[in-house]
């Protein structure tokens, strides 16, 4: 996990393996936020697999973010952790024509 503090902005980068371990190193990713921070992007370029425990610490740090007053932008979803957040959230995963175009509106869905 990389965590950037850049103005107005947290950055976080996750690399590898999104699961109950890596969940809670990605916990720890808010505890410097500043008053001055508007926002928490989460890049997930790097996570090359998600299990449900990864999603859920994900969206916990979500609301977390959100109660900080933060908003939040999840982006670069790839395959794996995108299929189980299709799967979770039961909409089409990336095999189907719809999956990564419903990736964004998927995990607002599980945010809700």
């Amino acid at each position: 996990m990389d965590v950037q503090h850049c103005g107005y902005s947290v950055l976080v980068g996750a690399k590898g393996e999104l699961d109950e371990d890596g969940g809670a190193v990605l916990q720890r990713s808010l505890d410097d936020v500043t008053a001055d921070e508007r926002d928490l992007l989460v890049d997930l370029h790097g996570v090359v697999s998600m299990d449900r425990d990864g999603l859920l610490h994900l969206l916990e740090l979500h609301r977390r973010a959100e109660s900080l007053g933060l908003r939040v932008l999840v982006t670069d979803w790839q395959p794996q952790p995108q299929q189980v957040m299709a799967q979770v959230a039961g909409i089409p995963g990336p095999g189907s024509a719809t999956g990564e175009r419903y990736a964004l509106a998927g995990f607002c869905r599980l945010i809700e």
